[in-house]
């Protein structure tokens, strides 16, 4: 069986959070969806679970809590993408759908760009185009 990921993200607000992942061509998978959860599939190997926070809350050892739309930022999900165009699509559907622009697409390095949005929450999520023609 290949590996799946599910990163679980609170959210704040459920349908708003769920309404943003769609406009950016997720498809909600109703099996895994209810009041506290959506299920977001980008792949067939990639699924993002929107927690409510209060629900994500019982995911957590007491005390802790979740850092929703925080200064600080704990990681950066990554997506590779098949072309620039993509990237800055991704970008554009970033800002259309409820989040915003946290980078916007640059080359990094010869053969790589990238750029950089986020949710409703402030979750960070970066597209990323690597050129299959450069040469390692």
């Amino acid at each position: 069986m290949e590996r799946m990921i599910f990163p679980n993200l609170a959210v704040v607000d459920l349908a708003k959070s769920t309404q943003f992942y769609r406009g950016l061509g997720f498809v909600e998978n109703p099996q895994f969806s209810n009041e506290d959860a959506a299920a977001m599939v980008i792949s067939d190997t990639i699924v993002v679970m929107l927690l409510r926070q209060d629900f994500f809350q019982q995911f957590l050892p007491e005390g802790d809590r979740p850092h929703l739309r925080a200064a600080g930022k704990e990681i950066l999900n990554c997506l590779s993408c098949d072309s620039r165009e993509e990237v800055d699509a991704f970008l554009e559907n970033c800002a259309k759908s409820g989040g915003a622009v946290f980078q916007p697409g640059r080359e990094q390095m010869p053969g790589m760009y990238s750029g950089a949005g986020t949710d409703p929450d402030g979750h960070v999520w970066e597209f990323m185009w690597m050129d299959p023609s450069i040469p390692e």
